[in-house]
């Protein structure tokens, strides 16, 4: 066996090796057939390998010539060679220019309340993200896409001033929890939806009604019913060990057991209460009919633009764009 004594020097090399490699059980398949540049003690005149099958490997390879039992093979120069690669780069795919509009428009929303607390700079700055959407937008005809309009949508931002006296006079403690509008494009209903929410109990009002298509853009609504939801009251009440009231505390341990039995009460008074069916009325009005043209939509984001100029944008319900 020749030991490192019988090297000159340590120096880079570019080894030629034979095409016919006889003693490798390495499959070379995917290497370009150039050159196998790697470093190894360069060995004496009388051991250099003749010119055969040249073949490179780049930096990201490691290749390792493994000596066969005769040292460097026979005179022809056979050698095994063993080649590991790197793990390979995970590319990272970049966000589109829709994708960047769409995380622009809803953080604009944030701290708007849906558009009641919006300043006038706000505004501007979501009609021209909408407007830059609707020149994007990957469903010219949302009504030929119902699979897409199919589902719920929650209310983020509005600009329809209708809406803002709920938003705004809510009962005491009680506030509108969400906004939401529930598609059926097998069936051709549409349910808008406002749940409210107080410290013992949640509720929705809904609306019913049909649509018809009337354009690539546009349906014709036509609402039919008003609902009441069946208040769900909560069975279980938190008391906290004191309160303060202008500033001096009130120690509200001696009254746990009234509060226990009023709980218990309400515990009571909520399974009577949900048994009752919602209260359902029809409507009959004469601006019970509306149209809404669809102006962007995708599977998580869609504007639409009411009759009176008034502008909604609502995201699909569990899609991430909601956690704003």
């Amino acid at each position: 066996m020749a030991s490192l004594s019988s090297f000159n020097r340590f120096s880079c090399e570019t080894v030629s090796i034979k095409s016919s490699v006889t003693r490798s059980s390495t499959n070379l398949v995917g290497l370009p057939a150039n050159s196998v540049a790697f470093c190894f003690g360069k060995p004496s005149e009388s051991s250099k390998i003749s010119s055969g099958l040249v073949l490179k490997v780049r930096p990201s390879f490691r290749v390792e010539a493994v000596p066969s039992e005769d040292e460097w093979g026979s005179e022809t120069g056979e050698f095994d060679v063993a080649v590991e690669a790197n793990s390979a780069a995970v590319a990272v795919e970049e966000p589109s220019e829709i994708d960047i509009l769409k995380k622009q428009l809803v953080d604009a929303f944030y701290g708007t309340d849906r558009g009641l607390k919006a300043t006038s700079e706000t505004r501007a700055e979501v009609v021209e993200l909408i407007t830059q959407l609707e020149a994007k937008n990957p469903t010219p005809a949302p009504t030929d896409a119902l699979t897409l309009l199919n589902g719920k949508w929650i209310l983020a931002y509005t600009s329809f001033s209708g809406l803002f006296p709920l938003l705004s006079r809510s009962l005491p403690l009680v506030k509108v929890e969400e906004i939401s509008q529930t598609i059926d494009s097998v069936d051709f209903t549409v349910q808008n939806s406002v749940l409210f929410s107080g410290p013992l109990a949640t509720t929705a009002i809904s609306t019913n009604a049909k649509f018809e298509v009337r354009s690539p853009l546009r349906v014709q609504i036509k609402f039919e019913e008003g609902v009441i939801g069946t208040p769900q009251l909560t069975d279980s009440i938190e008391i906290p060990e004191n309160v303060e009231i202008f500033g001096q505390k009130i120690d509200l341990t001696p009254f746990k057991g009234i509060i226990t039995s009023v709980q218990d009460t309400a515990s009571s008074v909520a399974k009577t209460i949900s048994s009752q069916p919602p209260l359902k009325f029809s409507i009959t009005s004469s601006k019970a009919e509306s149209w809404l043209l669809t102006t962007y939509l995708d599977e998580e984001l869609r504007i639409s633009r009411g009759d009176g100029g008034s502008v909604f944008v609502l995201i699909k319900n569990g899609s991430s764009l909601l956690n704003f």
